[in-house]
This record gives structure tokens, C-alpha cells and sequence, in this order.
């Protein structure tokens, strides 16, 4: 099972992001973090997501994935396939999400996902 953790952060809910990736897999352990260009905090998580779901793929990693994130429009996007407000981030993302033939997701809290999320603030930190 590979186990994928994205977070992000946003200096104010519209503002410089950075997202944090983390995946874990038998022999791989990936840390990934990013600067982002303004936005909201909604949207960076989207990005997230995305970009997560990218790494694993650019890792050349197969098998089942399990996605966590802390944020809940991320997670009810992927269970309703629709967003209200964020049409162009669910497209982007079940356009990776479907790619993946065993892919699953699951909110967690905020204090389970403290590697990715410190990996978010990193990203926000290379911005300046």
C-alpha cells in the first residue's frame, strides 16, 4: 500500500501557498514541499492533492494508494465528484485521481497529518 499525505498553508485565505507532500511506501519514503502563488486556502489543498497524486506517478510507484488530507472539501470532492465554487480543481483532479486503477482517500485530522503539513510551511517559507 502506498500511503500518500498532502497538506498545504496560505499566508491569509488569499495569499502565497505552499503544499506538502509526503509518501510512504515499502523502500520509499518521499518528502516533497512547493511554493505556491496566491490563492485560497481551499484551493492550494486542491493543488495538494494534485500534485501528490502526480509525484506518486512521476515515482514510478504501483499498487494500491491510500490519499490522507485534513481537508474535507478535498475529500468530499472525490467522494461526490463535484465541488460547488471549485469546478476546475475537481476536473483536474479526478483526471489524475482516475488514472489510478486501486486509489483511496480518507480525511484525517490535522494532528495526524503534522509531516505533511510541516512540509506545506516549508513551501510557504520559500517564498519569500
Amino acid at each position: 500500500m502506498i500511503r500518500l499525505y498532502t497538506d498545504a498553508a496560505t499566508k491569509g485565505n488569499f495569499g502565497p501557498g505552499g503544499l506538502g507532500i509526503m509518501i510512504s511506501a515499502t523502500g520509499v519514503h518521499d518528502q516533497t514541499h512547493q511554493a505556491l502563488p496566491p490563492m485560497t486556502n481551499h484551493e492550494a489543498e486542491f493543488e495538494a492533492a494534485i500534485a501528490g497524486l502526480l509525484r506518486v506517478q512521476a515515482l514510478g510507484l504501483s499498487g494500491s494508494v491510500a490519499l490522507y488530507t485534513d481537508s474535507k472539501l478535498v475529500i468530499s470532492a472525490l467522494d461526490k465528484r463535484y465541488a460547488k465554487h471549485y469546478a476546475d480543481y475537481v476536473t483536474k483532479l479526478l483526471a489524475v485521481a482516475d488514472q489510478f486503477s486501486s486509489l483511496f482517500w480518507q480525511w484525517v485530522p490535522d494532528h495526524q497529518n503534522h509531516g505533511a503539513h510541516d512540509l506545506a510551511l516549508q513551501g510557504l517559507h520559500e517564498d519569500k
